[in-house]
């Protein structure tokens, strides 16, 4: 009696045993220690039909499998364990006996410490157990796991989910650690990228700072770094259904999981430690172990020290589900983009599987592509998350004849299982036609930065891009595809000079080059507007830099700068029909001024009103769009004719002038005009009378008596320039009438001449010798020549002060001389030349006579 209730007492005891192996060591879990305990290593390989793979590549397992699973303990290790598998079939369902399987690894009769099963029919999950040598521990196991399948089931699915988001959270860390040490200044464009393929949340703010602060800032808060990843939620949640599941997805979004949106990872954690603690008894603890798998190894993380003493620690750890395949759901990133397959090192971006970076589970990839004589070429593939995608290795297309444009797909195997994976656009280097916008014509400016756009059929297989300047250095410049066929090019000219560029636009497998011929600039001048008066053939360009403008195109009129304007350097511009544009035939000039008559040439075409855009064309080819305004009719007249009377003065000046177009300064000059638009002289008209330079004006009005109406349509006007503008102003004279406040459009009138006053013109006998010319303010004069030609004319210093000067022998018709205020233009003068008698010889001096002898 007494040797059963022994028994019986033992049974119980090894009972509250195992169950209380789930325990200590997550409790600490549940506090949040961390995983950074080494534990002990297994070897483990999965074998289907007759394919073997490490359990670093294997996501699953499925019925029949053969898992070949040693410890591999240090030849030294003097605690026994005892290495034990069980497979479960789900949380209500308790597995058979036989479905644990044992090995005591310190005894001969398990060879090598190796235990080899097969996944047995109807299993669903799997877990490893180390136990301590003690009595009765592998019945303690059984019978805990039996007694509770539904607690080790969810400890299988808290466990595979923490070992995979572990491993992206190692993938990142790693990877940063990495990055940081080799070159901290590509973290701010490398993170985002591990981000993007790992499922990581980053906080963006860490990349603002100093390159060498932006690694620990990125490592911070490490729990709340995992992002929900469907795909390995969906591959543990395969372990089981119902409340279990719900409960490791209702922990994750609590306050005190840290998570929601984020990856149930730390929730899962506490989650076993809670789990664990109601197992615990007095002899066992379970301590759960994150087993992370690099090619057949898989190596046991701890949080909590393991105890050799009661109550004991087991090592628990489960090993992937027994589940139908869930291949990776692999996207392209950019489905639209074109790739080029020449490059040397080819990445293709994909996302939505960060398993497929942080484990092995994804191998043996390539890329699969067709050349032109339908032979399929496979091109190695690896996955890469800091550059966020799949590294092609495209050495095999060197010696390939391809397509032009071809199509290519990602392939490979998850886990024993075939997978297919995006495909993608992909181009051959060619030879192609390569052309800035349009929108970029003459925008290269030297002394700045210029942006740029190349196009071309693809731009993809673009490797570098150099520019030469006109001074013949070569610079490598910044681009950047914007489309797919087309690229932003950064020039750096801020040193450069005006004059030709040539890019280099270099391919990958090509030969030689592509130049492309463009033009630098300087800064062109600003244009404001372009205003027309309705009826007139010419307007006025405002704006700077005027001197550049060769022509202004308007509704298919083409207007050319004015010969004798000058306010090109100025802020306006005054631009006229070209004769040609205005009728096909040439306007006649109303006078030597050579100004285009308006009254010829009236622009028909252009109404009061109407707005428009015209193109400026400068001299180095550039053009530009102004806007255009219509302005309402000017008045205009017509010059009907005109006189000069002379003064007693200017016919004392013995100068007889050449053209009726000069007007002395001391005459008086008298014309008519004919009112043109509006038909009539209003009571207010009055006409202004300015020097070329608007230095000197006048006005003529019926008020001041120096206008005076013929009748309604015409207007006689008298002109005293003495009087107006004083004994100073010169040169050519224009006149424009005056309308109701209204000013009509400038017309010329004459050029306006002092007379210097020309007294004696004597000459020697000797016909090699000069002749010389008296009078007053010969400063007046320009030149003076014998002949009407001017073949050896004598010209006259610039501000000559004297009364004489010496000139050429008059010709057979006289002197001619140009005056200095119309040089244009030969007079001749009317004095008649004096010869001068030929001097007597000097009187003979006799010799001296001799003094006497004395």
């Amino acid at each position: 009696m007494s040797s059963r209730l022994c028994r019986c007492r033992s049974i119980s005891a090894l009972t509250g045993l195992a169950l209380a192996v789930l325990s200590i060591a997550t409790a600490q879990a549940a506090g949040s220690a961390p995983y950074d305990l080494t534990g002990p290593t297994l070897e483990v390989t999965v074998t289907r039909a007759d394919t073997s793979l490490p359990i670093a590549q294997a996501p699953h397992l499925a019925v029949g499998d053969k898992l070949s699973i040693k410890a591999d303990l240090p030849a030294t290790q003097s605690e026994h364990y005892v290495l034990v598998v069980s497979f479960l079939r789900g949380p209500t369902n308790p597995p058979p006996k036989n479905w644990f399987f044992s090995c005591a690894t310190w005894k001969r009769d398990c060879a090598d410490k190796t235990l080899t099963v097969a996944v047995p029919e109807g299993a669903q999950q799997a877990l490893i157990f180390l136990a301590p040598e003690t009595g009765g521990d592998v019945k303690t196991l059984i019978s805990a796991v039996r007694g509770r399948p539904g607690a080790f089931v969810r400890a299988a699915q808290d466990l595979n989910q923490a070992t995979l988001d572990r491993s992206r959270l190692e993938r990142y860390l790693s990877a940063i650690r990495r990055l940081n040490a080799g070159n901290p200044a590509v973290l701010k464009d490398t993170t985002p990228l591990l981000a993007r393929s790992l499922g990581i949340r980053v906080d963006e703010k860490c990349l603002d700072r100093l390159p060498q602060l932006q690694a620990p800032c990125l490592m911070q808060g490490q729990d709340t770094l995992i992002l929900n990843d469907g795909h390995s939620v969906s591959m543990v949640e395969a372990l089981t259904t119902g409340p279990a599941s719900d409960l490791a997805m209702a922990a994750s979004s609590t306050p005190q999981g840290n998570y929601g949106y984020y990856s149930p990872y730390i929730a899962s954690l506490r989650d076993l430690g809670r789990l664990f603690d109601s197992f615990r008894v007095a002899n066992y603890q379970y301590i759960p172990a994150l087993a992370t798998a690099v090619g057949q190894q898989l190596t046991l993380t701890l949080n909590t020290p393991p105890s050799f003493q009661n109550p004991k620690s087991v090592l628990v750890a489960a090993l992937p589900a027994v589940e139908q395949a869930l291949p990776p759901p692999l996207h392209a990133v950019s489905p639209k983009d074109i790739y080029c397959a020449r490059r040397d090192s080819l990445v293709l971006p994909v996302e939505g599987a960060p398993l497929v970076f942080s484990t092995e589970y994804a191998h043996h990839i390539f890329l699969r592509v067709t050349g032109k004589n339908g032979e399929a070429i496979d091109l190695p593939a690896m996955a890469d998350a800091a550059q966020g995608g799949f590294v092609i290795d495209t050495s095999p297309l060197r010696t390939a004849s391809l397509e032009d444009r071809f199509q290519g797909s990602l392939h490979g195997y998850w886990g024993f299982v075939k997978f297919d994976g995006p495909g993608f656009q992909l181009v051959n280097t060619q030879s192609q036609t390569w052309s800035s916008s349009s929108a970029d014509d003459g925008s290269l400016i030297v002394g700045r930065a210029n942006t740029i756009h190349l196009q071309a059929g693809s731009v993809a297989c673009i490797d570098r891009i150099m520019v030469k300047d006109p001074a013949g250095k070569e610079l490598r410049v910044e681009w950047s595809p914007v489309k797919a066929n087309e690229v932003e090019i950064n020039l750096p000219l801020q040193q450069s000079e005006p004059g030709p560029l040539t890019l280099l636009v270099s391919q990958y497998g090509g030969m030689e080059p592509h130049p492309l011929e463009l033009r630098a600039y300087p800064e062109a001048g600003r244009f404001e507007s372009f205003s027309i008066h309705a009826g007139e053939s010419h307007g006025i360009l405002k704006g700077s830099r005027l001197g550049d403008v060769v022509s202004l195109e308007l509704k298919g009129l083409e207007f050319v700068p004015s010969p004798s304007d000058a306010s090109a350097v100025s802020d306006a511009l005054r631009l006229a029909v070209k004769p040609a544009a205005a009728g096909g035939t040439s306007a006649t000039p109303a006078n030597a001024g050579g100004t285009i008559d308006a009254s010829s040439t009236a622009v028909t075409t252009l109404q009061q009103g109407d707005t428009a855009k015209a193109k400026v064309t400068l001299r180095d080819g550039r053009s530009y769009t102004v806007n255009v305004a219509v302005a309402p009719p000017r008045p205009s007249v017509e010059l009907v004719g005109k006189s000069v009377q002379l003064s007693a003065r200017s016919n004392e000046s013995n100068i007889e002038l050449a053209s009726e177009d000069q007007l002395p300064q001391d005459a008086q000059l008298v014309f008519s005009v004919r009112a043109k638009s509006p038909a009539t002289f209003g009571r207010d008209a009055n006409i202004e009378i300015a020097s070329e330079d608007e230095a000197f004006a006048t006005t003529l009005s019926l008020a001041n008596r120096n206008l005076t109406l013929a009748d309604a349509k015409v207007a006689v006007a008298t002109f005293d320039p003495a009087k107006a503008f004083g004994f100073s102003a010169f040169g050519p004279l224009k006149f424009r009438v005056v309308n109701s406040g209204v000013a009509g459009d400038w017309q010329p009138l004459a050029t306006l001449v002092r007379l210097p006053v020309l007294q004696a013109l004597q000459c020697p006998a000797a016909p090699e010798q000069a002749c010389k010319l008296t009078g007053s303010n010969l400063f007046l004069v320009d030149s003076v020549s014998g002949d009407p030609e001017f073949k050896e004319a004598i010209e006259v210093p610039d501000g000559f002060p004297g009364r004489a000067l010496p000139v050429p022998r008059p010709g057979k018709r006289g002197l001619y001389l140009k005056l200095r205020d119309d040089p244009a233009v030969v007079t001749s003068a009317t004095l008649a030349a004096e010869e001068l008698p030929t001097p007597a010889p000097p009187a003979e001096v006799p010799p001296a006579a001799s003094p006497a002898a004395g």
